[in-house]
């Protein structure tokens, strides 16, 4: 990339940039504890380091990056102590989510909602099964198409039962999960564990059971715990 116009909207630069570094940290293309290059990645998105300085601002607010005194960025380690603390309040934040998708979520909410519990269904069938044909398409692997299809339908969830604020702060609290996702999530055993708590709050969503489905995504919780640390 030789300018900021050739792949990056003018508008808001650092936003995009912010972007391009969080899918990389994602990704693992930036490993937790990595030291982050600014004029390596300046010079590879075509930018000052500005707006890639404001950049690591922003991701240093999410826990994504960790700012060191002359030392500069680091891609963000989590220790054990992180992960229980994440998953303690993300617990908290999206049993009392459930019990409000209960109380509030019109049918047409409830129906898309199991849409995306399906499409959470179809992706764990292709990674427990999956084609012996090469694939030919440029689409998402069946684990991240998974991990997808899940963070989706909690997302959803935090939609119907409303409360931006909540939506905020489990969207960062999430980003700093993602750091340890892909070694939990797609363990060995944990997928079909994770579905079957999907499908037990779901069932408890679609009773309209507020204090059962506060208790199975609580409990989905405690066991991802298990299966990060």
């Amino acid at each position: 990339m030789s300018t900021p116009s050739a792949h990056l909207r003018p508008r808001a630069l650092y936003q995009e940039v912010a972007e391009r570094l969080r899918l990389r940290i994602f990704s693992r293309e930036l490993a937790p504890g990595s030291w982050i290059d600014e004029l390596k990645i300046a010079e590879e998105l075509g930018i000052s380091r500005t707006p890639l300085r404001e950049a690591l601002k922003v991701l240093a607010a999410e826990g994504l990056v960790t700012m060191k005194l002359r030392r500069g960025a680091y891609v963000t380690e989590v220790s054990e102590q992180d992960l229980r603390e994440v998953y303690e309040l993300l617990a908290l934040l999206e049993a009392d989510a459930a019990a409000a998708a209960c109380r509030h979520a019109s049918g047409e909410q409830m129906q898309q909602l199991q849409d995306l519990h399906q499409q959470l269904e179809d992706a764990a069938q292709e990674v427990e099964k999956p084609s012996t044909e090469p694939r030919t398409d440029t689409r998402p692997s069946s684990p991240e198409r998974f991990l997808a299809a899940n963070e989706a339908f909690h997302l959803q969830l935090l939609h119907l039962a409303g409360n931006r604020w909540r939506m905020q702060v489990v969207a960062d609290l999430r980003k700093v999960m993602k750091l340890n996702r892909h070694g939990s999530l797609l363990r060995q055993g944990r997928l079909q564990q994770s579905l079957q708590e999907h499908r037990a709050l779901m069932a408890a969503l679609q009773a309209r059971d507020a204090e059962q489905a506060r208790q199975q995504m609580a409990a989905h919780f405690a066991q991802g715990l298990r299966a990060a640390i």
